[in-house]
């Protein structure tokens, strides 16, 4: 397995968190609002390891609002998963998240997308989420934790900024690197995504 970029103790473990922003906090446009998340996570007992470019990505799905403000980070932590989750939660509530609609616009959005090669609950069940067909995808969300992030491999906006932070990490369900998964991607999709 290719590992993530991270340099930890014996104490600490290694995460990898996709962030994105469409709409600003008054006068705080959404790149702004991603660099406000991350001083957040950072006194929160976060360490920011690597962090890619910010990008420019259209909505998903398309037509649901604004372009998106996309980037990637690894982080170190001395929480579990499910600690790292409801700090992301936290962090979103705290820049003034809302979840009235799924896929809606948001002042911000932080996804948990990896942590190390951990599989979580287990193998069946990420296959079931990883492989539901997108009209279910708009209304089913789990009630658990999914690790790695079960979509992750069908979005440009995560893969193309992950490129910058851990290109060789493997997907320790599929098998597939990072690059792997990116180059697999249609051109056009990988197009959409510009860096700032």
């Amino acid at each position: 397995m290719g590992k993530i970029d991270c340099s930890t103790t014996v104490a600490e473990s290694c995460y990898v968190v996709a962030l994105g922003s469409n709409l600003g906090i008054g006068d705080v446009g959404p790149a702004e609002v991603l660099e406000r998340a991350l001083e957040v996570l950072r006194s929160r007992g976060f360490a920011i390891r690597s962090l890619s470019r910010f990008f420019r990505t259209p909505a998903f799905p398309a037509g649901a609002g604004p372009d998106f403000v996309n980037a990637a980070a690894v982080l170190d932590a001395r929480f579990d998963p499910f600690e790292v989750l409801a700090h992301l939660h936290a962090v979103e509530a705290e820049l003034n998240r809302t979840r009235e609609v799924r896929w809606g616009a948001r002042t911000l959005d932080l996804d948990l997308i990896a942590a190390e090669d951990l599989v979580l609950p287990d193998s069946k069940t990420h296959q079931y989420w990883r492989e539901i067909p997108l009209d279910v995808q708009k209304t089913a969300t789990p009630d658990q934790l999914i690790l790695p992030h079960p979509r992750l491999g069908e979005r440009a906006f995560v893969l193309v900024p992950l490129l910058d932070v851990a290109p060789d990490w493997r997907h320790p369900v599929t098998g597939m690197s990072v690059r792997e998964m990116h180059d697999a991607l249609p051109q056009a999709m990988r197009d959409e995504v510009r860096a700032l």
